[in-house]
């Protein structure tokens, strides 16, 4: 019967350091071939097909603007970098890339859709219907009139509200909400189309919409007190607790006071 001799130190240390070696050789192996596959040009980008929205952007200029700025080959390419370069690309907001095998890229775009001005008189900054400001060329607008919205940084969406909320009640009177700002301290600003400043004071949506309902349902009866129409309206202040004060073209009070201190 013969025993099994244990198997000396320095035979276990060479069988270990040539599993070691074989390993990494294997491993420096794959590491090449992968190397190999990813740059092979069969992999190399042939080809993007882009779908969505493209009213602003065409398929073909698309393609051509963003290519030189994709890196690396189907296996290779960081897509959220690629959804980026689409991203960079004016009147896209929102893009979806993915690897269509063996050698293309599929990208689905989501366009802004303008929904107002952004900013003082003269900016071409706009603001899209989720309230998110973006850079254009505002010539690219479809719509004929959009209002202009004003605010702090990053209150675009507030505004927005803001304008969604006020801009009907002004229909039954025949007079167009313009321009709607939100100032530093907190107070909202309207314009109409006749030129009419309102200030419209502060507080939630809900209290500026009550204020400035009840403005409107007794503006007419003013305003036919002095023979006009309410597109005579040239200012209105609505920050008053118990009432508003307003200003009338063609009207004055300066000689009616006169008369009082006769």
């Amino acid at each position: 019967m013969t025993k099994n001799l244990p198997v000396p130190m320095d035979v276990k240390l060479m069988n270990m350091t040539a599993s070691v070696l074989f390993l990494v050789f294997a491993l420096m192996v794959v590491g090449a071939l992968a190397g190999w596959v990813s740059r092979h040009p069969n992999f190399a980008i042939r080809g993007i097909a882009v779908s969505g929205e493209v009213t602003h952007n065409s398929a073909l200029t698309l393609r051509a603007n963003v290519a030189p700025r994709l890196k690396g080959t189907f296996l290779t390419m960081d897509l959220a970098a690629a959804r980026l370069a689409f991203e960079a690309v004016p009147w896209v907001r929102q893009a979806v890339v993915r690897r269509e095998f063996p050698n293309r890229l599929k990208v689905l775009l989501q366009e802004h859709h303008a929904a107002a001005y952004w900013g003082a008189e003269g900016e071409s900054r706009l603001v899209n219907s989720f309230g998110e400001v973006f850079e254009a060329n505002v010539d690219e607008v479809e719509q004929d009139a959009l209002p202009r919205l004003n605010g702090p940084d990053g209150q675009a969406a507030q505004v927005l509200a803001m304008y969604q909320t006020l801009e009907p009640v002004f229909d039954p009177m025949d007079l167009a909400l313009e321009q709607i700002e939100l100032t530093g301290h907190g107070g909202w600003r309207a314009k109409l189309d006749t030129g009419a400043q309102i200030e419209l004071g502060s507080g939630t949506a809900a209290e500026v919409l009550a204020r400035t309902q009840r403005f409107l349902q007794t503006l007419t009866q003013v305003t036919s007190r002095y023979g006009r129409m309410p597109e005579a309206l040239e200012t209105a202040d609505l920050r008053h607790q118990d009432g508003y004060a307003i200003r009338l073209r063609g009207v004055t009070t300066l000689a009616a006071d006169a008369q009082k201190k006769k």
